[in-house]
């Protein structure tokens, strides 16, 4: 708890629009922020409040950090597929003492029309390709890539901000850009590239809706990889909203 008088020091652990949007809540607020952000994105959007860049080194170099910077709320608002990090969060929690709450999106969920399989891993989703299409939009992020590069068929499309680096699969397209995308966007990117199947994580959320509305309207089938579970033990929150309320209660 932050001594008499002092509102407290919250560490975000970010990379996420909930991130953002979560900062940008707290900016005129007492508290104060730190967004950590791991830098693998050239030039991020900065969120307000103050910023820190790179990797902690591991558990202990987060618990240090925690207590070195007297960090009194720690919110774990990485992205779902960030399992390392959620763990070393979870652990740090535990060596400092420091209540630790989980900032996680609702994941999707198919509806009417939807053509969607899920799978356990990226490996798995590798394993079935070959039977789905010979065209294939990988939007699973450019860290995972070396997984299908033991494929020589189908066709890869990859989006990416940064250009992807490391082992690849030898058939394949980069498209760098930055989201978000429209459904106008995702309409003509399917159909430009004649996309047969989209590869994805179940990442949830709106920005990256688009491309599975897309992939409904035009009968393409969808392998969607499953969310690793938050580690046992935190609090979850499923919006911003949500995280604010809870944060209200660590204060108290």
């Amino acid at each position: 708890m932050p001594a008499e008088g002092d509102p407290g020091h919250l560490l975000i652990l970010g990379g996420t629009t909930e991130a953002r949007r979560l900062a940008e809540a707290l900016e005129r607020t007492p508290l104060r922020v730190t967004t950590s952000l791991a830098g693998r994105v050239g030039a991020p959007v900065l969120p307000p409040g103050g910023t820190r860049i790179g990797g902690f080194g591991g558990v202990e170099g987060l618990a240090a950090w925690v207590t070195a910077h007297r960090v009194t709320h720690l919110v774990d608002a990485t992205h779902p597929f960030a399992e390392r990090m959620s763990f070393h969060a979870a652990r740090a929690a535990e060596l400092t003492g420091v209540p630790l709450l989980a900032l996680r999106r609702p994941g999707w969920v198919p509806g009417p029309g939807d053509d969607w399989t899920f799978v356990e891993s990226l490996d798995a989703a590798a394993a079935l390709l070959p039977e789905r299409g010979r065209r294939v939009f990988l939007t699973t992020g450019r860290m995972g890539l070396h997984r299908f590069a033991h494929l020589t068929e189908p066709w890869f499309l990859v989006r990416s901000v940064d250009p992807p680096a490391g082992e690849r699969p030898p058939c394949l397209e980069v498209l760098l850009a930055r989201g978000p995308f429209g459904l106008a966007d995702e309409r003509e990117l399917l159909a430009r590239h004649r996309i047969d199947v989209l590869v994805t994580k179940d990442s949830g959320g709106d920005a990256t809706a688009p491309k599975l509305v897309a992939a409904r309207e035009a009968g393409i089938a969808v392998l969607v990889v499953r969310r690793p579970p938050v580690p046992e033990g935190v609090p979850e929150a499923d919006s911003v909203e949500a995280a604010l309320a809870r944060l209200t209660g660590f204060r108290a």
